[in-house]
């Protein structure tokens, strides 16, 4: 006999080869019906898989953390079947299971449509009432080269051929369709119910733009039929708050195909982005940062030292002059390393912070490419402190309680951390990975928050805290980080001399609160959908006449609130005051200030809000006092 333990600490006996699905059934019906998955020793496995030793069991139903992973990758399988019902001849190649949902790539005679979509998610249900039994089978990678190949399933065979041949895989078959995968599955087709296909793309054969261009349907699953209308309302919401749209339809900033991935800012998008620096500037000095300034164009035998070369050149851009080759920063810290080695520091000057607000390029692949989120240039708030293995914690500390009281400012409320642990290309050894990971979780239990890990998803120079803060419709972003870097300083030849006249290397911590400033803007844009508090605001108010006899009293209070430091823009066009108020409404403007002859004769200003609201006339000293009021963070900024 074997012992199972369940999650309640409990533990029961049975015979070895009893299934995931036996242990189900014989602690009752319902959990027998609601079964899922297994997960066995804290891998996941199917409801067939057969038990042989002592475990820890886990049944995964519907109420499981993994449970939407399972069902959305077994929802791909079924969107392949579908596909190969309806279109004899198409081959599968992969189907990941992404955010929110799962894609499958196709090769076909000609482009899937969205046209199609309708069509492949009927036959879809078709297949979940036949309630097919999936069914785990193993071949070697020859056999399964051979299988896949009678099939005509070239692509796919291709894939096996790059596996070692002495790995074994596992293949899932439900009726007449059989794919490779590692599983889990579901037991059957009857369980997958909350599904939809979304959109299609074209996407080239293992990302390499001089391969044939494949089909890629995506959808997403969900649990229920209530999740699946959550997601798709949020959607739509997303949609009307499209970042690209309302960047456009405010003239904040475009991107065109001379420039893939780059930014153009316009005037009014180049305001929003200063007041976001400056705030951030004002960030850095408040937190004993010291700005400094580093080269985007640097020899590449710099990046063969700090591990760039090794582990990140694909993600890099590179050019050459004069024989030698140049790499663009991909990252603000080899360079904020050689300030540092600028000089003899002592530990008493430890530990010493640099900021930089960095502009940096990747090589980002075009089709990842979307509006300002993801770019191949962007600037950073970026920072690195230099410190002794003492100071972790108290650096780290500090930094958590200033990032949150930033997010706060931004308008987010709910932020989450995370740690991402060892990736498995990486430098340095194990224990100095056990130091860095332990230091990070040290440092957030000292201040008293909760977190979740990631393994493998950490740099390859050390792990990191991530913070990823939910905006006003729901959506999860990733924005800053802290990372412990035991490593760059070594490989660089940092020092410092320590108490005993010892040199040694410090501790490096990277950090960034907004990170991508391109994609916290992108974010700030969607969160608030355009409708800027008055502090980010690119533009807080207008003055408009109502006749040209007002003109220059416009100019005089335009002036008047520009010298206060407000951001306010005068509209003397001879137009009617009504298409001026609803143009300047779409622009989305905080207050609308009309001058006609009273207000002229009378030293007042009639003000509407951006929602409609008339709030009356009042002096423009009473305005002023009212717009400081509602200015927050960057009133204090000017305190």
């Amino acid at each position: 006999m074997i012992a199972i333990t369940l999650p309640d600490g409990s533990q029961r006996q049975y015979e070895p080869g009893t299934t995931v699905a036996d242990v189900a059934a014989s602690i009752g019906a319902g959990l027998a019906k609601a079964t899922l998955a297994g997960k066995v020793d804290g891998k996941l496995v199917d409801a067939s898989f057969p038990l042989q030793a002592d475990a820890s069991l886990e049944i995964v139903t519907e109420k499981h953390a993994d449970a939407l992973d399972v069902l959305r990758h077994s929802t791909a399988h079924l969107l392949a079947q579908a596909v190969q019902r309806l279109y004899p001849g198409a081959q599968v190649t992969i189907g990941p299971v992404i955010d929110n949902g799962f894609y499958y790539d196709f090769a076909y005679e000609r482009a899937f449509t969205p046209d199609d979509l309708p069509k492949i998610e009927a036959e879809m249900a078709k297949v979940v009432a036949e309630q097919l039994p999936v069914a785990r089978s193993l071949k070697s990678r020859d056999e399964a080269v051979a299988f896949f190949k009678g099939l005509g399933e070239h692509y796919k065979a291709e894939i096996i051929e790059s596996i070692p041949a002495t790995e074994d895989l596992s293949l899932y078959s439900q009726g007449e369709f059989t794919d490779l995968c590692r599983g889990p599955h579901v037991p059957n087709t009857g369980k997958l119910r909350a599904f939809k296909l979304m959109k299609v793309a074209g996407a080239y054969w293992r990302g390499d733009s001089n391969n044939q261009m494949l089909s890629r349907i995506y959808g997403t699953a969900w649990l229920n039929d209530k999740d699946l209308k959550a997601y798709l309302t949020q959607l739509e919401e997303a949609e009307k708050r499209d970042h690209r749209k309302i960047g456009k339809a405010q003239s904040l900033f475009h991107v065109q195909e001379e420039g893939p991935g780059l930014v153009f800012w316009h005037p009014k998008g180049w305001r929003l982005w200063q007041v976001v620096e400056q705030y951030m500037r004002r960030v850095y000095r408040d937190s004993g940062y010291q700005e400094v300034r580093c080269p985007q164009v640097l020899d590449v035998s710099l990046w063969k030292k700090s591990g760039h070369w090794d582990n990140y050149q694909n993600n890099m851009f590179f050019t050459e002059s004069e024989k030698r080759t140049y790499a663009l920063k991909p990252m603000n810290c080899p360079g904020h390393v050689q300030v540092f080695n600028q000089g003899l520091h002592s530990y008493r000057d430890l530990p010493i912070r640099y900021g930089e607000f960095g502009a940096c390029h990747r090589n980002e692949p075009s089709g990842a490419l979307h509006g300002i989120m993801r770019v191949r240039g962007f600037t950073q708030d970026d920072g690195h402190i230099f410190c002794t293995e003492d100071q972790i914690e108290a650096e780290v500390t500090a930094f958590h309680q200033q990032a949150m009281k930033v997010y706060s400012d931004f308008g987010f409320s709910e932020i989450a951390m995370k740690i991402a642990l060892r990736p498995e290309s990486r430098l340095g050894d194990d224990a100095t990975w056990d130091k860095a990971e332990n230091a990070l979780r040290a440092a957030l239990r000292a201040a008293g928050v909760e977190w979740e890990e990631l393994p493998g998803e950490g740099a390859f120079y050390g792990p990191k805290i991530e913070y990823h803060m939910r905006d006003s419709i729901g959506r999860g972003w990733q924005v800053g980080t802290m990372q412990v870097d035991f490593m760059m300083p070594q490989r660089l030849g940092a020092e410092y001399v320590d108490e005993s006249s010892t040199k040694r290397h410090p501790v490096m911590l990277h950090r960034a609160i907004v990170g991508s400033m391109e994609r916290f803007i992108g974010i700030l844009i969607e969160h608030h959908a355009g409708l800027f508090p008055l502090w980010l605001a690119p533009v807080q108010a207008v003055v408009m006449n109502i006749t040209d006899a007002q003109g220059d009293y416009v100019r005089e209070v335009t002036q008047a609130l520009v010298q206060q430091g407000f951001r306010v823009q005068s509209d003397l066009r001879n137009e009617k005051i009504g298409y001026k108020i609803r143009e300047h409404t779409l622009q989305k403007i905080p207050y609308l200030l009309v001058v006609g002859d009273r207000e002229k004769e009378e030293g007042l200003v009639a003000v509407r809000a951006r929602s409609g609201e008339d709030l009356g006339s009042m002096k423009l000293s009473e305005l002023i006092e009212r717009l400081r009021a509602e200015n927050g963070p960057a009133a204090r900024d000017k305190a």
